[in-house]
């Protein structure tokens, strides 16, 4: 009788395991976005505002989650084949990419700006409207469609350089390469944070909304995630989060 009663426990035990297993979500991140999202010099492990987010928010509701860094212009793609499952990496919301994907609540904003050397006095209009000046922006952001669908409608005579991320365009900004860079304002105050010799000329169109974006369809991780999002705001660690990641810059 005693046996029976253990091996009755026993199969309960690990029957029910499976419904405790935590499922994990893979999250898509653009490796070079300071500070929302980059791999850490010091540790080789996954950084950022965004990282630590969504870390907070698989936590709480009772997931867990992983970073990928990837390239950026691959990053949808990806979504689309499964091989990750959300980009939670600093991406705008536009009505283009909405025709692939799904995005969650926007949880925060900012605004596009024009980089140049500390000593250039260029300003937005000239950078727009100098022909064959060399103007970079990283490949497949909001900022380099936007600037490529205005140059053509307005006929702006700059010669648009393309690059993998943002601190790439820096270092050949500074190399005297290109002339100017576009792009958010977060990483170009992290550059500027750094020590690195730019300044901001001025900014370009209108604010961008950042959310996660998630395969449609997917109505249970958008509700996780969402939620999640509602939670975090209404805790003191999205403040302790800001200053350490954002509000520094």
């Amino acid at each position: 009788m005693k046996r029976t009663l253990i091996l009755a426990l026993l199969c309960m035990v690990f029957c029910a395991a499976p419904a405790f297993a935590q499922k994990t979500y893979v999250n898509g991140i653009d490796p070079n976005y300071p500070p929302f999202a980059y791999v850490d010099e010091k540790t080789g492990q996954p950084a950022g505002f965004d990282v630590d987010c969504l870390n907070w928010i698989a936590k709480k509701m009772g997931f867990k989650v992983e970073h990928k860094p990837m390239a950026w212009d691959g990053i949808i793609p990806s979504l689309l084949a499964k091989q990750i499952d959300m980009i939670g990496s600093g991406m705008s919301i536009t009505e283009k990419r909405r025709e692939q994907v799904d995005f969650s609540e926007p949880y925060w904003q900012v605004s596009r700006v024009f980089l140049v050397t500390k000593d250039s006095k260029l300003t937005p209009e000239q950078i727009l409207s100098t022909k064959g000046l060399k103007l970079g922006v990283q490949r497949g952001t909001s900022e380099a469609e936007a600037i490529r669908t205005e140059q053509k409608e307005k006929g702006y005579g700059f010669e648009l350089r393309n690059y993998d991320s943002c601190p790439l365009a820096v270092e050949d900004l500074l190399n005297g390469r290109i002339q100017a860079a576009l792009m958010d304002s977060l990483p170009a105050n992290d550059a500027i944070s750094k020590g690195r010799a730019v300044k901001v000329a001025g900014t370009h169109g209108v604010p961008d909304d950042f959310g996660v974006a998630i395969r449609k369809g997917d109505t249970e991780l958008m509700k996780l995630i969402n939620e999640g999002y509602k939670l975090l705001k209404a805790d003191p660690v999205w403040k302790e989060l800001q200053a350490k990641y954002l509000t520094k810059n």
